[in-house]
């Protein structure tokens, strides 16, 4: 398979990024900031996206990874924090940042057969995880959950699976050090949900263990 994986220059992308290619896979990672063997990716950005599929040409992609995402807003207080400037940034990161990258590669989606697209969402982007602060976030992350819903509608005849998923509360630099799983048990269990992905299962909201979550 050919993987594209944006984010892919740390934690949980990284980790994903070396598993498929410890199994034989071809894997284009992206980062905004490139290193090693990474590919400039900014997906706010839609000439950047563009240079990207100018760059794969005409190649098959057979999973489209949207992991890119940032969590800006993380413990600001309510009456004074939350500026409008991180609103913009963060839901042209988490939400329009997804959708330029799904459609700057729809052409390499359609040329595979049975394609698929995961987009890395939360837990916090469901309405039955409603516990206040970090709105910005949480936001943006029902906003690509319902992306993603709408997106698996739309490409259902073209035969593209598209999963929405909540990759755990990582031990990463967004997580933190108190989070419950680490990014070897989060990567393991997101790999093995894209594999189950199939057409009976698109607009699927799941968990990295495999359980459905409530939208």
């Amino acid at each position: 398979m050919h993987i594209v994986i944006t984010g892919a220059n740390r934690g949980i992308g990284h980790a994903m990024a070396d598993r498929y290619r410890a199994a034989g896979h071809e894997v284009t990672g992206t980062a905004r900031v490139p290193v090693d063997d990474l590919l400039a990716l900014d997906v706010t950005d839609p000439v950047s996206c563009a240079n990207l599929a100018e760059h794969l040409g005409d190649r098959p992609v057979d999973l489209l990874i949207c992991n890119a995402g940032i969590y800006p807003d993380k413990g600001q207080p309510l009456d004074t924090g939350y500026p409008a400037a991180m609103w913009a940034e963060t839901f042209a990161t988490n939400v329009t940042g997804v959708f330029l990258s799904i459609q700057s590669l729809l052409p390499n989606l359609r040329a595979a057969q049975g394609a698929k697209i995961a987009i890395i969402s939360s837990q916090m982007a469901s309405h039955t995880r409603a516990p206040g602060g970090s709105y910005i976030y949480r936001a943006s992350k029902a906003a690509a959950l319902n992306l993603g819903r709408n997106l698996a509608a739309d490409l259902a005849t073209e035969g593209i699976a598209v999963g929405i998923y909540h990759p755990g509360w990582v031990r990463t630099d967004m997580g933190g050090d108190a989070a419950e799983i680490s990014v070897d048990q989060a990567a393991d269990g997101l790999l093995d949900r894209f594999a189950a992905l199939d057409m009976a299962a698109t607009g699927c909201f799941q968990t990295w263990d495999g359980h459905d979550h409530a939208y």
